[in-house]
C-alpha cells in the first residue's frame, strides 16, 4: 500500500487534513524529532497527525522487515499535544501488525524498563525530551537495551517517505494500568541509604516531577521539590539541567535550604543534574568523573565509556589510573554510547549531556536520569565524612564550558562541520597555530576535537536533534587558556554565513 508523505504542508488547509506531512530532517541520526507546532509560533509545522500514522506505519514495516517478534511499548511524555501523537502512532503500529502495550504517561527510561518488564522487544517513545514547546519526536529500538542508530534510522526514513509499507492488519492493543508504581518499586526495591541527605530535586515542571520526588523519598532522602508541578507550558524555563538557568534554579535552592545536593531532570527523565552543597553547578562530565571513581573503588579494572564532549579527566586523573580503570572516547549521541557500552562490556558510560548508562549490577544499560540520581546519593551514602563539594574539590582542577550551541539549519550544519574539519586539519598540516600553540591531536570520530600542547582543546560538531552547532572547550591550565581556544575555534566557525548566535556562552 502508498501512503507517501508529503515534505511541506501548510496548516489550515484541505491538504493538511487529507495528506501526511512528514519533513525529512526529523529523521536524526538515532531518533526522530519535528516540529509539530505552537501557537505562539508562526513557524509551519514539520509533521501532522497522519504523518505520525505514516511513521507508525513503517516503525511496524521495519521492525517487521528485520524478523523482529511485533510486540511493542509506547508510552508519551508531558506535552500538551503527546497523547494525541501516540495515539496516532499506535493507529500506524496497529495497521502494520504491531502488537502495542500502552504504558501512558511515562519517561523515556520507564519504557525502556517496559521492555524487560513485561519481556517486549521494541519500544516507541513519543517524547521532545528537553526541546521548547511545539517540538515532539519519538525514540525507538527493537533491541532492547539499544535504541535506533543511524542505520536503522536510514532504513526507517525510506520506508516512511517512500510510503513502501507492509500493512499487514491484525494488530492489537493493550493499556497496562498503573505501570507507573511497578516502575518505581523496580528502582528503590534493594536501595535505601544510611546517611540523612537533603536534596532538591528539581523537574522543570516536565514529567520528571510526578516520579522523582517519590522515588528519592523512598530511598530515604529528605526532598525539597521544585518546579515538581507537572505544567506542559514550562512557565519558568525548559526542563534541561545542561542549560545554565535551570542549573542557576537549583543552585538557589540548594544554597536557601541547606541541602546536601540539588539534583534536576531533564524532559523525559533520561538525564541528571548536579548541584553540590555550596552551590557549585558540576557539569555532567565531572559528575561521570567522581562516579566512575566510586565505581572503580568497588570494580577494579572498570571498563567506562565517555562522549568526545566529555572532560580528559577520564584518561588523565590518577584516581581513575590507580584503579586500573579503562575509557573509551566515543560519538555523542545517547544511542551511540548505550551501543558502545554494551559492545565493550563496560560497568558504566558517561555523555556531557547528562545520559548515563549502567550495566548490571547498576542498571540495565539505558539511559535513567533517577538511576544516576540514586548512583549520586549512594556515593554520599558511601562517604559519610564528606560532601558533595569535597568530593568535587578532590577532582584535579580544569576550566571547562557548558554545552554552547550556534544555530544552524538542519540542511547546513554537516556541511558546515566538515569545513571546519577541513580548516583546522589544513592549519595542522601547515604548521600553524591555533590559540597560540600548535596543534598535537585531531580526533575526527564526531565532529572534530583539536587539542593543543598543553592540553586545551576544542569541540565543534553537528546536534543529532536540533537546528544547532555543539562547542564545548576545555583547559587544564587556566580560564584564560579556555578563552583563547573559544575565540579561535570560534574565529574557524564564523567564516560559514549559516552559523547564528549562541544558545549559551560562559
Amino acid at each position: 500500500m502508498r501512503f507517501k508523505p508529503a515534505d511541506d504542508l501548510l496548516p489550515n488547509t484541505f491538504a493538511f487534513e487529507t495528506t501526511p506531512l512528514v519533513k525529512p530532517t526529523g529523521f536524526r541520526e538515532y531518533d526522530a524529532r519535528w516540529w509539530f507546532g505552537h501557537p505562539a509560533s508562526d513557524k509551519a509545522p514539520e509533521l501532522n497527525l497522519m504523518g505520525v500514522q505514516a511513521l507508525g506505519m513503517g516503525l511496524a514495516t521495519l521492525i517487521r522487515r528485520r524478523g523482529v517478534a511485533p510486540g511493542i511499548v509506547v508510552g508519551h511524555d508531558f506535552r500538551s499535544y503527546s497523547m494525541a501523537i501516540k495515539i496516532a502512532l499506535t493507529q500506524g503500529l496497529m495497521a502494520g501488525g504491531a502488537e502495542v502495550h500502552d504504558i501512558g504517561l511515562a519517561l523515556s527510561p520507564m519504557a525502556y524498563f517496559a521492555q524487560f518488564a513485561l519481556d517486549l522487544p521494541s519500544v516507541a517513545m513519543v517524547t521532545a525530551s528537553h526541546n521548547e514547546n511545539g517540538w515532539t519526536g519519538v525514540k525507538m529500538g527493537c533491541e532492547r537495551p539499544l535504541t535506533f542508530g543511524p542505520d536503522e534510522m536510514s532504513a526507517l526514513k525510506r520506508i516512511v517517505l517512500d510510503g513502501d509499507f507492509d500493512l499487514q492488519g491484525g494488530g492489537t492493543y493493550r493499556f497496562v494500568d498503573d505501570f507507573r508504581q511497578t516502575y518505581v518499586d523496580d528502582l528503590v526495591q534493594t536501595k535505601r541509604i544510611k546517611r540523612k541527605l537533603k536534596v532538591v530535586a528539581a523537574c522543570g515542571n516536565g514529567t520528571a516531577g510526578a516520579f522523582a520526588p517519590e522515588v528519592l523519598e523512598r530511598l530515604g532522602c529528605e526532598v525539597v521539590p521544585l518546579d515538581t508541578e507537572l505544567d506542559f507550558s514550562f512557565p519558568r524555563y525548559n526542563p534541561n539541567p545542561e542549560d545554565m538557568e535551570m542549573l542557576h534554579a537549583i543552585r538557589d535552592k540548594v544554597l536557601e535550604v541547606g541541602a546536601d545536593v540539588g539534583l534536576g531532570f531533564d524532559g523525559d527523565g533520561d538525564r541528571c543534574g548536579v548541584v553540590d552543597n555550596e552551590g557549585n553547578e558540576i557539569f555532567a562530565d565531572k559528575v561521570g568523573v567522581m562516579l566512575a571513581r566510586d565505581i572503580a573503588g568497588q570494580h577494579p579494572d572498570a571498563q567506562f565509556v565517555v562522549d568526545v564532549k566529555s572532560t580528559g579527566l577520564f584518561l588523565s586523573d590518577e584516581d581513575l589510573r590507580g584503579k586500573g580503570a579503562k575509557t573509551d572516547y566515543w560519538k555523542t549521541g545517547h544511542s551511540y554510547i548505550k551501543r558502545r557500552v554494551k559492545e565493550l562490556d563496560a560497568i558504566a558510560g558517561f555523555e556531557k549531556s547528562g545520559h548515563f548508562f549502567f550495566n548490571p549490577p547498576i542498571g540495565r544499560g539505558y539511559d535513567d536520569g533517577l538511576v544516576t540520581a540514586l548512583a549520586v546519593c549512594e556515593m554520599l551514602d558511601r562517604n559519610p565524612d564528606r560532601s558533595m563539594a569535597d568530593l568535587y574539590r578532590a577532582l584535579p582542577v580544569t576550566y571547562g564550558t557548558p554545552t554552547m550551541s550556534p544555530h544552524c539549519d538542519d540542511d547546513k550544519k554537516y556541511g558546515v562541520v566538515d569545513k571546519v574539519t577541513a580548516d583546522l586539519t589544513a592549519l595542522r598540516e601547515r604548521g600553524e597555530a591555533l590559540a597560540g600553540q600548535q596543534i598535537v591531536d585531531i580526533v575526527t570520530v564526531n565532529g572534530i576535537r583539536v587539542t593543543a600542547e598543553d592540553g586545551t582543546w576544542g569541540l565543534v560538531r553537528a546536534s543529532s536533534n536540533k537546528p544547532e552547532l555543539v562547542v564545548v572547550i576545555e583547559s587544564p591550565v587556566s580560564s584564560e587558556r579556555r578563552r583563547a581556544m573559544f575565540e579561535a575555534v570560534d574565529a574557524v566557525l564564523r567564516k560559514n554565513d549559516a552559523v547564528g548566535a549562541y544558545n549559551q556562552t560562559f
